[in-house]
């Protein structure tokens, strides 16, 4: 009897312990990959390209890469390592060009002595740097007295942005595009200030922005209702440190972006970004920003916007999300099923790349055949997923995609909603890059202040307008502008010819 029951309680043991080593394993595994997303984010390639000519499932096979084409043969043969030389892109026309003249040594032929005559040119171009530069602007106000009866005549002093401030609109919109566009922080700016003799503090430079935030609070307010007229808002939301006063440490505020940009479905309308700051990421914060709001949401699987949908928003999900799950444990474990559904995504994109800037009703018609596809991504991924480990992390990828099943395939039967909510991981990318040259914000004001300018500038570049000419001609003008008609100053309404030069994006 002893015997039975130590070969019993022998056998309870090895039962913990193979479950325990199991779930050793499945901790390894997975902090492994966490380990593999985080080397590939630091020193790795960010982009989530996928390059596989195989097929996959549902008969869609994904295009190989196309083979270049010999080159000519030449009867020059050219050094091995030598690069072939490049073509020479043409420089913008809005550029200064300043001509330099290089005549021949002499009029005359070297060889016979014949005068020479004109034959052509050959010109060649050569980008310059003309480094910014400073100026004092003095405005002079003559008096002017009567001899008569001593009446004295002057002009009135010009408005300034700030009042009593010497810093003038192009200098004010310069510090802001520096710090919200550039990610320069204002102990950087101050020090490019002093290499050419003008001494700027960084607390001088902060009231600047202070000062003009609070300046331009009536035309973001303008934006804001703007962005929510739209019929569908892409949605999303980041982390920012904050510093927290009195503690000497930081804590972890939120900027909540809201998108409207209908161009992908046809419509002319100018796209613009809103930002939001808040103090934490209660459900509270984009429950309060969308309480009057009706129309499509195009988020991730936050559960904060719960009760935006339970109050009739249509909502709608994101492929991307979804994909980046599956792409993630690809990249860590090589799992072919991950890979399989990473393709069958990259099947529904294939079929919306035709369809973009077409009218909603052309691309509900385009999107036909995805239904196909959906179906048969669906079924695959109920029948893999039960035969999964619940625990696994491709059982939670399959999860998440059909618990929101419905609202990601909402795009195929309403031509207005976008495939994915990438439209609003772009408007966050300028304070993803400001997160790696400021440590902080330095308080709830700070952070308010800089969703502030990323609306304005984001929404500038966005209608193609450089962000600082826009800010110089707002800043001039807004001080006197009736604020009923604040509307005038929003980036489309300007004219284009006060923005000095439109803004070209990078190729």
């Amino acid at each position: 009897m002893p015997a039975a029951a130590n070969a019993t309680k022998d056998a309870i043991e090895i039962t913990r312990l193979r479950r325990q080593l199991a779930e050793h394993v499945a901790q390894i595994k997975h902090l492994k990959r966490l380990v593999t997303k985080l080397q590939r984010m630091h020193f790795g390639p960010r982009s989530e390209r996928w390059i596989d000519p195989g097929s996959v499932g549902s008969g869609v096979v994904a295009k190989p890469l196309p083979v270049p084409e010999a080159p000519p043969s030449s009867p020059v043969a050219k050094a091995p390592g030598v690069p072939r030389p490049r073509i020479r892109r043409n420089f913008p026309d809005h550029l200064s060009r300043e001509s330099v003249f290089h005549p021949p040594e002499t009029a005359h032929c070297p060889d016979c002595g014949g005068r020479l005559k004109p034959l052509g040119e050959d010109v060649s171009e050569i980008l310059e740097y003309v480094p910014a530069s400073f100026k004092v602007v003095r405005h002079i106000r003559p008096k002017l007295a009567c001899a008569c009866c001593d009446h004295i005549a002057q002009a009135p002093a010009p408005s300034r942005p700030i009042p009593r401030s010497f810093a003038g609109p192009a200098l004010l919109a310069h510090v802001m595009v520096g710090k919200y566009c550039d990610h320069l922080p204002l102990y950087r700016q101050s020090g490019i200030c002093q290499r050419s003799g003008i001494i700027l503090n960084p607390s001088t430079l902060g009231d600047w922005i202070g000062q003009s935030h609070h300046l331009l609070t009536p035309l973001v307010e303008a934006l804001r209702r703007y962005v929510f007229l739209a019929e569908k808002l892409h949605a999303d939301d980041t982390p920012i440190r904050v510093l927290a006063p009195g503690e000497g440490k930081t804590r972890i505020g939120r900027l909540w972006t809201y998108v409207r940009d209908d161009r992908p479905a046809g419509t002319t309308d100018p796209a613009a970004v809103w930002l939001a700051y808040s103090a934490n990421r209660k459900g509270e914060h984009p429950q309060a920003h969308l309480k009057s709001y009706q129309g499509i949401l195009q988020a991730d699987a936050y559960a904060g916007y719960n009760l935006v949908y339970e109050q009739g928003v249509q909502e709608a999900a994101c492929w991307a999300h979804v994909r980046r799950k599956f792409f993630d444990i690809h990249q860590a474990y090589a799992s072919p099923l991950a890979g399989e559904a990473v393709q069958r995504i990259g099947a529904l994109y294939a079929l919306e790349a035709p369809l973009r800037g077409k009218p909603p009703d052309d691309r509900l018609q385009g999107r036909v055949p995805a239904k196909a596809l959906l179906n048969d991504f669906h079924a695959w991924l109920l029948k893999v997923r039960a035969t999964l480990s619940q625990k696994s992390e491709l059982s939670g990828a399959m999860g998440y995609a059909l618990n929101q099943w419905t609202a990601l395939i909402g795009y195929v039967s309403d031509g207005r909603i976008e495939i994915d909510n990438n439209a609003a991981e772009r408007s966050l990318r300028a304070v993803a890059l400001g997160r790696k040259n400021f440590l902080f914000a330095g308080s709830d004001a700070g952070g308010e202040r800089a969703a502030a300018f990323y609306s304005l500038i984001g929404t500038a570049k966005l209608n193609g307008i450089d962000p600082e000419a826009y800010l110089s001609a707002v800043l001039a003008r807004i001080a006197d502008h009736p604020i009923n008609r604040v509307d005038e100053l929003l980036p489309w309404n300007l004219s284009i010819d006060t923005l000095a030069t439109p803004l070209r994006e990078a190729a």
